[in-house]
């Protein structure tokens, strides 16, 4: 019997020819539910492989928010993590303390861990900080993304050394990458465009990986939705404050125009990385002179919140 896309019904598989549930422009390739999850999850493993993601023996600390792209991480990890013996996972999730927002998508990642049986920690701002971010952002609502991204890290970090984890993998996708590349540019931070923090290991930092750093954020829901693990959750209300927004937007628009242009992107950061090997553009790292710990001036970006937090 002829596959249905053949007859006409939908547009066709380019394995098998059964009905497709996603078309990559790149590639121009549609592909049928079966065969992008098997894409989805070769791409993710030749990621790891070609970066030295993971080694043998990690235990890796996967950031969950409750979010598509971290359970789409946790889902990856779980399934591909036997090929590199000895290494396991641990879930963290940081609730910031954000009204509307947080409760639900916590509730969504303890779900997850469950059901396939992964360690889950909790740490929030309150712990970390004494206020959750409603609190701390009272009239200062427009810093809501910085603020919250200073403490976020601090909190997954500290909670992932807690936890024994010897990396933290956080689920950064092809779209995240390419904003991130192009908000640099616009803002002239050279050290930033070529910091690579999973390049090494080192006690003074936990290397942080993103395995899902080449799959477009689409078929990362398509992902999930054909397994049944994709849930439609409320989107943070600081967001619109944030400057990734616009430019998620501007990106987004092009990419339609222009399919490839974010990987471009990508390739355009790769070499920059090139060109500036055993070149010092970042400082020279120190210690807080409060909390110990590394930084490039004398006191790190969380103890400056801190007082100017007046905490």
């Amino acid at each position: 019997m002829e596959p249905r896309a053949a007859r006409g019904e939908l547009p066709a598989c380019a394995c098998c020819g059964e009905p497709a549930v996603v078309y990559q422009p790149v590639t121009r390739r549609y592909l049928c539910g079966t065969h992008l999850v098997r894409d989805v999850e070769e791409r993710v493993r030749a990621t790891i492989q070609e970066t030295g993601q993971i080694s043998p023996g990690d235990r890796i600390a996967v950031g969950l928010s409750g979010g598509k792209d971290s359970t789409a991480l946790l889902v990856l990890l779980s399934r591909l993590l036997p090929a590199w013996p000895g290494a396991s996972l641990v879930a963290v999730t940081v609730d910031e303390g954000i009204a509307g927002y947080r409760a639900d998508t916590m509730r969504a990642a303890e779900s997850l861990t469950e059901r396939f049986g992964v360690e889950h920690h909790i740490v929030s701002f309150r712990e970390l900080i004494g206020d959750d971010l409603d609190t701390l952002l009272t009239g200062r609502e427009t810093q809501a993304c910085t603020i919250c991204g200073i403490l976020r890290k601090k909190a997954l970090a500290d909670a992932a050394r807690t936890a024994g984890a010897t990396v933290i993998a956080t689920g950064h996708n092809l779209n995240d990458e390419a904003q991130s590349v192009l908000m640099n540019a616009f803002r002239g931070d050279l050290p930033r465009l070529v910091r690579n923090t999973g390049r090494e290991r080192s006690a003074a930092f936990l290397p942080r990986i993103k395995p899902l750093m080449a799959i477009p954020e689409k078929e990362i829901a398509a992902y999930l939705f054909i397994q049944g693990h994709f849930s439609v959750l409320p989107e943070c209300p600081y967001t619109k404050y944030a400057l990734r927004a616009e430019v998620r937007t501007l990106l987004s628009d092009y990419e339609f125009r222009h399919p490839g242009t974010m990987q471009h992107l990508i390739e355009s950061k790769k070499m920059i990385e090139r060109y500036c090997a055993g070149t010092p553009v970042m400082e020279p790292l120190h210690r807080c002179r409060e909390c110990g710990d590394p930084c490039s001036g004398e006191l790190c970006q969380v103890c400056r919140l801190r007082h100017s937090l007046g905490k």
